[in-house]
């Protein structure tokens, strides 16, 4: 007889492999990690449409000004972090392509560092971990 087990619980997180040309942008947070524009999709956001969540994320993280293309998902990321107030969390995410068109850059009060990096071959190993690396391994390997 089948007996369920524990459902586990996730956060949603929508990330954006934004893109100009062969360059991918990657920002590091006051937290001390490097990351991608785009974060979890708030609980008064759970009928939004992913585009409104992505547009929010990208203001809140890149600035008014930036202007980008989104496209379609190319990878899944499945991340087990502790939290700033030291409680675990496990984040499924799904990271979108998009084309940078333009507009200037002002990082937002939770980033302090970003860079242009060659998406294909930059070392993600010196700037990742876990699920976070893989996902952006599995990325270079599709490119």
């Amino acid at each position: 007889m089948y007996q369920p087990k524990e459902k586990d619980l996730y956060n949603i997180a929508l990330k954006v492999l934004l893109r100009d040309g062969d360059k991918l942008l990657i920002t590091h947070d006051i937290f001390k990690h490097w990351d991608l524009p785009g974060g979890r999709i708030l609980p008064e956001e759970f009928e939004s449409d992913f585009a409104e969540v992505i547009q929010r994320k990208m203001r809140e993280e890149l600035g008014e000004e930036v202007q980008y293309e989104i496209g379609e998902p190319k990878v899944f990321f499945r991340v087990e972090r502790t939290e700033v107030d030291g409680r675990k969390a496990r984040i499924f995410a799904i990271g979108y392509e998009a084309k940078c068109l333009g507009g200037e850059i002002k990082l937002g009060d939770h980033h302090d560092e970003m860079e242009w990096v060659e998406a294909k071959t930059f070392p993600a190993d010196r700037y990742f971990a876990g699920g976070w690396l893989k996902g952006i391994k599995e990325y270079q390997n599709k490119l």
